[in-house]
């Protein structure tokens, strides 16, 4: 999954753990593993939804001010109003190559 370059060293610290896309399809699935940047994540969940049920909780995930500047973001591939649905995705931080075992 591609990320902005603002919001990759805070994927990588855990601090970003939910996305919201404006697909046709999905573009990944649940279980599955993708690099990020300097790090892989993993798909915990997907879901669809309208924009206008996005919870505070998951604005604070998205590592997005507000829920405009999000709209922003994530209307790239097209216009996004209240009712139009997005692809919610929840993941979390598998690897680094920072992580060393010892």
């Amino acid at each position: 999954m591609q990320f902005s370059p603002d919001h990759r060293d805070r994927i990588a610290d855990g601090t970003i753990t939910v996305s919201y896309r404006l697909w046709s399809r999905p573009k990944v699935k649940v279980g599955g593993v993708y690099r990020s940047g300097s790090v892989m994540i993993e798909v915990d969940e997907i879901d669809l939804l309208p924009f206008s049920s996005i919870t505070n909780e998951d604005l604070a995930r998205t590592g997005e001010p507000d829920v405009e500047t999000l709209r922003r973001r994530a209307a790239h591939a097209g216009p996004i109003n209240d009712d139009t649905i997005l692809y919610r995705v929840e993941f979390h931080v598998v690897s680094s190559p920072d992580n060393t075992s010892g």
